[in-house]
């Protein structure tokens, strides 16, 4: 398939018509993934940047007014951009937060000692991803997107007390991984 115009493929696209989906992906995907190996920290980072951006595009595409010819790729590029900024700051947290409970743990070193003893963003991300579900999800829930325990028992339907503890017990957790890739190091 290849459609001669971009504002009949997103028209087509937003109908739900898989064959337009496809094209639109072929069509775009290069240049998105040029754009998030921009913002990325790496290759397979900005790779799997572009594939969850491309979800969003495709959910929100019946969202998208045509404004004339290149406005399908600015406003794709948009919600890529938007994508990759979300995601960097999601990385942020974590690690931001990581260091904070490892440094009260005594875990990091001290500013002055040329970041001996310093943990890795990418590192600190796979021990999060690591972690069993129900600790992963309460700890991302709270961590990175800054809920409550009370708003995060009401989505999980669990206890308030619950997810403090499973927040509680995922800080531990990490706390040992750390102390473990320390003594490794």
């Amino acid at each position: 398939m290849c459609m001669t115009d971009d504002k009949t493929l997103s028209e087509l696209c937003s109908k739900g018509d898989g064959k337009a989906r496809e094209e639109l992906y072929r069509r775009y995907s290069p240049r998105l993934l040029s754009l998030c190996m921009r913002y990325m920290p790496d290759y397979p980072s900005a790779e799997d940047a572009m594939h969850d951006a491309f979800v969003r595009i495709l959910e929100s595409i019946g969202k998208y007014r045509w404004n004339g010819e290149g406005s399908l790729y600015s406003w794709m590029a948009r919600v890529t951009i938007n994508w990759c900024f979300d995601s960097v700051k999601k990385r942020r947290r974590i690690r931001t937060s990581l260091i904070e409970d490892a440094d009260a743990l005594g875990l990091l070193a001290d500013e002055g000692e040329d970041d001996v003893g310093r943990v890795p963003a990418e590192q600190l991300v796979r021990m999060v991803e690591e972690l069993p579900e129900g600790y992963r999800t309460v700890f991302k829930l709270f961590v990175i997107d800054g809920l409550s325990h009370k708003e995060i028992g009401k989505l999980l339907k669990i206890k308030e007390k619950s997810s403090a503890s499973n927040l509680a017990r995922a800080r531990a957790i990490l706390a040992a991984k750390i102390k473990e890739y320390e003594s490794d190091r």
